[in-house]
């Protein structure tokens, strides 16, 4: 059920202020937020969560993701470089040979609840 504009106004005239007050002292810098906003964008495409969910399991290199997910290695190193801004996938080089896996744990965490929140 959608509410339309006019019931979504508040009727209420009163600023509960101590509430306001303890928000704002709570609320993260505008910088850390957009950032957080920025994060959630990479999030946003499904080739880049099916890269993210395939080096869950392995640290890989482009031609394998690139096989995995029938894509060429021009998109998937494309997906990948934004991952690296992200700071969600390092690179490891083995001769050369370029490995990505996750670069910490906070992003399995962040797929855990995101899963959790869609199965519920």
């Amino acid at each position: 059920m959608y509410l339309k504009r006019e019931e979504m106004k508040c009727d209420c005239n009163v600023i509960h202020e101590e509430v306001v007050s303890r928000v704002r002292q709570q609320m993260p810098q505008e910088e850390k937020l957009y950032d957080l906003a920025e994060l959630f964008k990479v999030f946003g495409d499904s080739t880049r969560i099916k890269i993210i969910w395939a080096l869950f399991e392995a640290e890989m290199c482009v031609c394998d993701i690139a096989y995995l997910l029938n894509m060429t290695h021009s998109a998937i190193s494309h997906q990948l470089r934004v991952l690296k801004q992200a700071r969600l996938v390092k690179r490891r080089k083995e001769g050369k040979v370029v490995f990505y896996s996750l670069d910490d744990k906070h992003i399995e965490n962040i797929f855990a609840q995101g899963l959790d929140h869609i199965n519920e």
